[in-house]
């Protein structure tokens, strides 16, 4: 029997790559998560690993503070042993797949994005030239350090076809795309929604346009806030972030902000919507088939993984410009168009958590 480890950047957060790694961990319970800082307080999830930090954990003031990890993590993750393992799996957007294997261990990386303020999103990270001036010396290390380390992998996984493309663009390796699983029983269609007449019936029902994203300037969520502003539409607003209070100051009384929800809390809300929008280009993104698999639409920027994701005109439509004024084209768009649930359903079925265990524990085995 294989002996497996798994390697990921931080555990001090919830998000969409956490989802990733309890599903592996249902597959390999047994694996150990070994991570640059561990934060328990904040990844209450992680408690079902053994996790074992790097030698970072010592320094407390490390474990929530990202931004200023990135100089140290190649260290971090370099200082580990995984002689005792057959597999290492990474699964990283940053410095988890610079680890140091033997030969005879099978290192796969199961790639979120090459690491993006190194490349993809230079820009938004180093925009200014006085950032740039500032950490240019840091900056051009770790992009050094980065093509080193990007090459240490045995096999690459890429999340999305997106990503596929990044990972040779910027590392030069091929991939394989196994889709990031998205938990369908816990996202379904509310029992309560009418069923006769598909969406048009739920309009009648749901008067409100959602949003579920980090408040974060590279989401994009100022442009439907102005969308909102001017359509006078009702607008739900669920996450946090270093922009909330900005977007407060400029949103209208027509929309709210829950701040950081539930999951039971959050699916409540998808299931009572009338469509999710989803203004930025991600690598993946997780939001738009959570929105699918309760039975709602979706209207998204023409870009990134929701290309793979959303179905034009069955599950959803898209806007082409990263606009208020494009975005209240395609909700015009979006009203005249009759989606069903169970259309949405069966799209976010495509992506569901036994899909991916079963082709990645395939994948993991045929490689080893």
């Amino acid at each position: 029997m294989m002996k497996v480890a798994l390697v990921y950047d931080r555990v001090n957060k919830w998000g969409g790559a956490e989802r990733v790694l309890l599903a592996l961990h249902e597959i390999w319970p047994e694996a150990p998560l070994y991570t640059a800082v561990y934060n328990p307080e904040t990844a209450p999830w992680a408690d079902v690993f053994k996790v074992i930090p790097s030698f970072l954990q010592k320094a407390p003031f490390f474990r929530n503070r990202h931004e200023i990890l990135a100089p140290l993590m190649p260290m971090a993750f370099e200082s580990f042993n995984f002689d005792e393992f057959d597999v290492v799996i990474s699964i990283t957007s940053e410095a988890a797949k610079g680890i140091i294997t033997k030969p005879k261990t099978l290192h796969v990386c199961y790639c979120l994005t090459p690491t993006r303020y190194l490349w993809s999103g230079y820009g938004e990270y180093f925009g200014s030239a006085a950032r740039r001036l500032g950490s240019w010396a840091a900056v051009e290390y770790l992009r050094k350090w980065d093509k080193i380390a990007a090459q240490r992998p045995d096999y690459y996984v890429a999340i999305s076809k997106n990503v596929k493309e990044r990972i040779k663009k910027y590392y030069g390796r091929e991939s394989e795309v196994i889709y990031p699983p998205v938990d369908t029983e816990k996202f379904e269609i509310s029992p309560f929604a009418p069923r006769l007449g598909g969406l048009r019936m739920d309009k009648q029902n749901s008067k409100y346009f959602l949003v579920v994203s980090r408040l974060v300037p590279y989401k994009k969520v100022d442009l439907v806030v102005g969308a909102f502003n001017e359509l006078d539409s009702p607008l739900k607003i669920i996450g946090v972030g270093s922009e909330m209070g900005r977007l407060k100051m400029i949103a209208r009384a027509n929309i709210e902000f829950l701040g950081q929800l539930t999951d039971e809390e959050l699916f409540r809300y998808y299931q009572g919507c009338r469509a999710v929008i989803f203004p930025q280009e991600e690598d993946f993104g997780l939001v738009p088939l959570e929105a699918q698999a309760c039975g709602k639409p979706v209207i998204a920027y023409r870009g990134g993984g929701a290309l793979e994701t959303v179905a034009e005109g069955k599950t959803g439509v898209f806007f082409d410009q990263p606009t208020s004024q494009s975005l209240i084209k395609a909700i015009e768009q979006f009203s005249n168009l009759a989606i069903g649930e169970k259309d949405c359903r069966e799209q976010a079925e495509k992506f569901n958590k036994e899909r991916f265990k079963r082709e990645i524990k395939n994948y993991i085995e045929r490689l080893y």
